[in-house]
């Protein structure tokens, strides 16, 4: 069975030549987006299979356009529409870098062992991300900054991330 990336969401066309609106949910946007790469539109029951013609930013958008639908009447449907790869064109990370599918869900612990919740989204406000911890006592959630000072230990495999809090992280 093929697993799927999710790379963006259709939310609308742009203009009468085929450019629809893409509100990305990749990492690598001048990758994923580049000319002639393929993605797949998932929105009925079959993934359609789809080359890209030409990529553009304007403002928060990304602006596809893909070979095949030259005009507005051919890409009216793909709103709404969800973008995807196949999973092995996801792309190696370099050390110390990971999908968010990988990081959500992880459970938390300090540096002491003790347990602080689980990361359930990841924002990406500039500089550095921040892994947003919905805390085990059910309060206000932790927002953790993913620097090197903050996480320590990563680790996939167990399913947890250990972290050192800076004096003001907590409250």
């Amino acid at each position: 069975m093929t697993e799927w990336l999710n790379v963006g969401k259709i939310v609308n066309t742009h203009g009468v030549r085929g450019e629809v609106r893409v509100i990305s949910r990749t990492d690598f946007p001048e990758e994923r987006y580049a000319v002639g790469s393929k993605l797949y539109l998932f929105k009925d029951d079959q993934p359609i299979s789809l080359t890209v013609a030409s990529h553009r930013k304007h403002k928060q958008f990304d602006l596809l356009t893909f070979e095949g639908y030259p005009n507005i009447n051919d890409v009216v449907q793909m709103k709404e529409g969800i973008l995807k790869v196949k999973e092995d064109q996801g792309g190696q990370l370099a050390e110390e870098e990971f999908y968010y599918r990988d990081i959500i869900g992880l459970e938390v612990y300090t540096e002491e062992g003790e347990f602080l919740g689980k990361i359930k989204e990841i924002l990406s406000p500039g500089a550095n991300d921040v892994w947003v911890v919905q805390t085990a006592g059910g309060g206000k959630d932790l927002l953790l900054p993913y620097i090197e000072q903050v996480v320590k230990q990563v680790d996939l495999a167990e399913g947890k991330v250990t972290v050192h809090l800076l004096e003001g992280l907590r409250d």
